[in-house]
């Protein structure tokens, strides 16, 4: 039980944001609460759920995805690609703004495919070998044409993630040829349905709508988000209780979500996902570098334990979910909880007969079920002669140690799903070794077989070949057991029953593009 004073903190909290929120009145308004900070709000930076947040409401893309993964219009009305696959010209609508009144023109978003390719992070490493500086031309103002340096299959999938900027706003706010990333860092300067009304860093962020917005706005639409920084499941059930909350974030525990939908005002919304759930393992550092070791840990997770009590899912048998239905590889077994294999492993490891084994486990800190999930890990690798020291830690933290082999945790609880509609997305972010050094590549598995297998599949528009090799890659990650398939995410919130609209989408955050839900009371 938490001690008294917790939750007196908590509901001082949960108070707190309610009076500073009350101010700003706005007819519809959507609270949320997520479980880690908004780490940039520049769409050339952005690399995780929030990140992604903030851009799916500031800004558009010249393209989107519906709940189906089909490439959707949003600032393009139409788009041709040459016969070889090569050439992609897209016709940009007229009439589109950016947030300060000016027209959004082709010259917008060859200077945003610049920027993101001078800047180097974010979703640049998409486009490494395919796009290069010159590569994006405007033919006219309302025509823009992409010109790829070789075949890349998955290309118009990646597209919704090159989000247009102003340029002259940014270019009126370059210091010393930094592509105005302070300016972008604090601004949004986008055409999105949403604009930055206020941010306090690490505690709160708030999206305004965007009236002149070109998507136009249906009855019942969302005027006012406001995003809260609450990874504490008692002050996420103070906010709730104070009337404030009217969504939660997806990462709760049971008990949270079972308190809220006690409460009238809340409903469970469950939907399954393409979002898998993965201990990564470091494979370049002791013990983990040891295939033997990674293999006991996985006869050593206890899945259904995870899936039935800690937090909710479905099997998962590689690195693949199989919403991915053509490239799924239907041969693979689920993994099973088997103490004797585990055993088995670890004296075929070069670890046999050895105790106190010393193995690192890191997870998202002040997150309960990752907490629980972590202490049942360290309870069972103990069994087997390991000395397990749990690594919590803030997720801001988690992606810098993911920078570097050396300081990446043996073991990572890790989210991860499509970022684009693309089982590439799945595979060349969390494997190739031009993508390490991210937290979604915590493995570091440097591996060149890998790597020309994905890079064979991004480069043939054969799609019976493509699918070949992706199933050729699911078969050599789960031999080398790479990582702990945890389970599939079945992804739930509480949610106020008079909101709307959510809806799975399997591009990572844009399920949260707010200008797709409704409140659908009326006073």
């Amino acid at each position: 039980m938490r001690p008294r004073n917790v939750y007196v903190r908590s509901l001082a909290l949960a108070l707190a944001v309610l009076t500073l929120f009350s101010a700003a009145a706005a007819q519809n308004v959507v609270t949320l609460n997520a479980v880690q900070i908004f780490g940039t709000i520049d769409p050339a930076i952005a690399s995780d759920y929030t990140d992604y947040m903030a851009a799916v409401n500031l800004y558009d893309g010249l393209v989107s995805v519906d709940e189906n993964g089909a490439t959707v219009p949003l600032l393009a009305e139409s788009w041709e690609i040459s016969d070889d696959a090569t050439v992609f010209t897209f016709n940009l609508k007229e009439g589109a703004t950016f947030q300060d009144g000016s027209e959004v023109l082709a010259s917008d978003v060859v200077y945003s495919v610049e920027r993101l390719l001078a800047i180097g992070q974010g979703p640049s490493y998409l486009f490494q070998g395919v796009l290069e500086a010159g590569s994006v031309v405007a033919l006219d103002d309302h025509t823009v044409q992409f010109t790829l340096s070789q075949v890349f299959s998955p290309f118009l999938s990646t597209v919704p993630l090159i989000f247009v900027v102003n340029e002259d706003a940014v270019r009126a706010n370059e210091v010393n040829g930094d592509w105005g990333r302070a300016y972008v860092g604090d601004n949004s300067v986008g055409s999105g349905p949403y604009s930055l009304a206020s941010w306090e860093r690490g505690s709160r962020i708030v999206f305004q709508r965007y009236e002149q917005w070109h998507g136009g706005w249906h009855e019942g639409a969302i005027d006012e988000v406001r995003v809260i920084i609450a990874n504490d499941e008692a002050t996420v059930r103070a906010l709730a209780a104070s009337g404030e909350l009217t969504m939660t974030s997806q990462f709760q525990s049971p008990e949270t979500y079972d308190a809220l939908t006690r409460m009238d005002r809340f409903r469970l919304v469950s939907v399954p996902t393409g979002t898998g759930f993965y201990y990564k393992l470091n494979t370049q550092v002791a013990p983990t570098d040891d295939v033997h070791v990674r293999r006991a840990i996985a006869y050593a997770t206890d899945y259904e334990t995870i899936r039935e009590f800690i937090f909710p899912g479905e099997p998962l048998a590689g690195p693949l979910p199989s919403v991915f239905a053509d490239q799924y590889l239907d041969e693979l077994e689920l993994p099973v909880y088997d103490l004797e294999l585990a055993a088995a492993e670890m004296a075929q490891s070069r670890y046999a007969g050895q105790t106190n084994i010393p193995i690192t486990h890191a997870y998202v800190a002040d997150t309960a079920f990752e907490e629980d999930i972590a202490l049942m890990f360290q309870a069972t690798m103990e069994t087997l002669g390991f000395t397990v020291t749990l690594q919590p830690e803030p997720w801001n933290r988690l992606t810098e140690l993911a920078t570097s082999v050396d300081t990446t945790p043996n073991v990572t609880q890790v989210f991860f799903g499509p970022t684009y509609a693309s089982p590439d997305s799945m595979f060349y972010t969390q494997y190739h070794s031009d993508a390490a050094g991210t937290w979604a590549s915590m493995e570091w598995l440097q591996d060149p077989e890998i790597d020309a297998l994905i890079d064979a599949a991004r480069s043939t528009g054969d799609v019976e070949e493509q699918n070949r090799i992706y199933k050729e890659i699911q078969r050599q990650l789960v031999d080398d057991q790479v990582g702990v398939f945890l389970l599939v995410q079945t992804v739930q919130h509480a949610m106020d029953v008079c909101l709307d609209g959510f809806s799975y989408v399997p591009v990572q955050s844009f399920d949260y593009d707010f200008s797709r839900y409704t409140w659908t009371c009326r006073e």
